[in-house]
């Protein structure tokens, strides 16, 4: 299974990207695909996550209004973090991680949990 990360790049605050994630390499029933965030020297920290099977979401309290994640609807285990209002603060390295688990929403804010990461991708906020 690889993760295909994509999107990402400079954006002044206040604007909008887009990133996406796709699975490949494997068909699955279910699973959960997450994004975590890391600045140099922090630790990584969830961002949000998503899961097939009902296409729950959950979100870290400070993206919660202006993140949102939304299945792909042509690609069964592909994703997109759409990322609005961003912040200098939002500025970091994102990576998308896929476990074929169902993980209860209280899991899926833990990293241990996810099975497969993608490479990570730049989102630069900077006027």
């Amino acid at each position: 299974v690889q993760l295909q990360a994509s999107g990402g790049g400079l954006v002044q605050p206040g604007g909008s990207l887009r990133l996406s994630c796709a699975a490949v390499g494997a068909s699955f029933s279910t699973y959960t695909l997450g994004w975590f965030r890391q600045i140099p020297g922090k630790e990584r920290e969830f961002v949000g996550a998503v899961r097939r099977s009902g296409g729950n979401t959950d979100y870290a309290t400070s993206e919660v209004g202006r993140f949102t994640i939304s299945r792909d609807t042509a690609k069964s285990t592909a994703a997109h973090l759409q990322m609005n209002r961003l912040k200098p603060e939002d500025a970091a390295v994102y990576y998308c991680a896929f476990t074929a688990r169902r993980l209860i929403s209280s899991s899926r804010s833990n990293s241990r949990f996810y099975d497969y990461w993608g490479q990570g991708t730049l989102v630069t906020v900077s006027s």
